[in-house]
């Protein structure tokens, strides 16, 4: 059962910060599919270390579980528009 939350709460973050990506970064349209690629993929490889800190962050201070999602997602989010502008130079 613990499986099932953890797998629905990271497509729930993923969802969240592709969100964030599109929103904040509207260059990302201009991208190629090469570009997207390494930005997903940079996202992926922060996932763990992001989902084990909003984890800890949830269960040290459950009263602001919805803040350390957010930052999650923006932290997701910003790996990926970094991978991007870097792809722009």
């Amino acid at each position: 059962m613990y499986a099932d939350k953890l797998d629905t709460l990271g497509k729930k973050l993923a969802d969240t910060a592709l969100t964030l990506l599109v929103r904040l970064y509207p260059e990302v349209h201009q991208a190629s599919t090469t570009e997207l690629d390494a930005a997903c993929a940079a996202m992926r490889a922060k996932s763990r270390s992001v989902i084990d800190e909003l984890i800890n962050d949830a269960k040290d201070a459950p009263g602001v579980a919805h803040i350390a999602f957010q930052t999650a997602a923006l932290t997701l989010a910003h790996e990926g528009i970094q991978t991007l502008k870097a792809g722009r130079k």
